[in-house]
C-alpha cells in the first residue's frame, strides 16, 4: 500500500483472537480504559458500545464498540457465539505494538492471537 500522506503519522494495528472470559458492556469499557492507560493514549469521550440484540444473523451477534482518542480511536468487534474478537487501534501517535498485543492477549485470556501492523 502506497503511503499517500507520509507527513501524517498514522499507526494502525489489527489484533484478532478467541477470548476465554465473559464479555459484556462493562468488560468492553474496562478493556478500553485499561489499554489506553497502559499505552499512554488519551481518551476524550465515553465509549460507544452497540449490541444489535437479535437483529441480523445469529452468528454475528455480539458487540460493536469504539472509544475516541485525542489521537484517533480504538474499535472493538465481538462475536459472542464464536467467542471471537477483533480490535483495531488507529492512532496519530506512536505506541508500542508489542505491548498492545500482549495486553490484549492477557486481557481476553486468549491462548493465541494474530495481528497485523499497517
Amino acid at each position: 500500500m502506497k503511503n499517500l500522506a507520509p507527513d501524517i503519522l498514522r499507526q494502525r494495528l489489527l489484533i484478532e483472537g478467541f477470548y476465554n472470559i465473559e464479555v459484556d458492556k462493562k468488560v468492553i469499557e474496562d478493556f478500553f480504559y485499561s489499554i489506553t492507560q497502559y499505552l499512554n493514549l488519551k481518551v476524550y469521550g465515553e465509549p460507544i458500545i452497540f449490541s444489535p440484540g437479535g437483529e441480523g444473523k445469529e452468528e454475528n451477534q455480539g458487540y460493536d464498540a469504539f472509544i475516541p482518542l485525542i489521537d484517533s480511536g480504538i474499535s472493538l468487534y465481538v462475536w459472542s457465539n464464536s467467542r471471537f474478537f477483533s480490535v483495531i487501534l488507529y492512532t496519530c501517535k506512536s505506541f508500542d505494538s508489542q505491548k498492545a498485543i500482549s495486553f490484549t492477549k492477557d486481557f481476553f485470556k486468549s491462548e493465541a492471537i494474530e495481528h497485523k501492523k499497517f
